[in-house]
């Protein structure tokens, strides 16, 4: 019997390699350097419109440039856990579409799903008057359409599940506006995009409720100093005032077009 002249001990290796490639040092450069037609202390657009859910209590739609996302709310309801809450809960999940990134993005949820998650729960949770509803669970979804850096959809995602709560109904202490900010050495740039993100020294997202002078949530992450921390921090709450008013309005104009 013949034998074989494959090696079954043996890793046949592919038949074409390619040397790995290293991000470079001046790709990170031109990331911070290029120019979106806006200055350094200016946001991108947004696009909110409430209410396109029709299924759902509250919704809201938000768009700024390439980060589009939508978010569903359903509640308050019964909660489905035997124990009594004198408490209401607030759950909040965010889903990436496989088209979302440049890379498709598989449909399991994984850490990145969790971590925007918790940074949006912990930005709007202390507007909600919770109180007021004992034993019922609050339940917002978010879907990112298209990403455009994990910065920009906290921030947005923020505004849509505020807005959307909004929009359902819900006793709040006020809306939650939204802000990023991008350092890099002494250069402070609010909003940006994932090239920027990515080039940053560090990151600072600040959520706040302009109607209280209240700050709900701040999120850093990098390196960043206290000084420039602040300074982010003072930025993104006088942008948040612009937001805030893009909001209302919005929240009118809906009213205003289904009354």
């Amino acid at each position: 019997m013949a034998q074989s002249t494959f090696d079954r001990r043996r890793v046949n290796g592919p038949e074409e390699s390619f040397s790995a490639v290293f991000d470079d040092e001046d790709d990170a450069e031109l990331g911070w350097t290029v120019k979106h037609g806006r200055g350094l202390a200016d946001i991108r657009p947004i696009f909110l419109q409430p209410g396109l859910v029709s299924q759902a209590n509250g919704s809201a739609y938000v768009e700024t440039e390439k980060t589009k996302l939508a978010c569903a709310v359903y509640g308050p309801r019964q909660s489905k856990t035997t124990t009594y809450s004198e408490r209401g809960r607030l759950n909040v999940e965010v889903k990436f579409a496989p088209f979302s990134c440049v890379r498709r993005r598989s449909p399991l949820r994984d850490a990145e799903d969790r971590a925007v998650a918790i940074a949006v729960y912990q930005s709007i949770v202390s507007s909600i008057c919770l109180d007021l509803f004992p034993k019922s669970t609050i339940d917002v979804f978010i879907v990112v359409i298209e990403n455009d850096g994990i910065e920009g959809c906290i921030a947005s995602g923020s505004i849509a599940a505020s807005t959307a709560l909004a929009d359902a109904g819900i006793e709040m202490l006020g809306l939650v506006a939204s802000c990023s900010a991008g350092i890099r050495g002494d250069e402070i740039r609010l909003d940006p995009v994932e090239r920027e993100a990515a080039a940053a020294d560090g990151t600072v997202i600040l959520s706040c409720m302009p109607a209280l002078s209240a700050i709900t949530n701040v999120y850093q992450s990098g390196r960043v100093s206290v000084q420039s921390a602040l300074k982010c921090m003072e930025l993104c709450q006088d942008r948040c005032i612009d937001v805030h008013a893009v909001i209302a309005q919005s929240l009118l104009s809906s009213r205003t077009s289904t009354g």
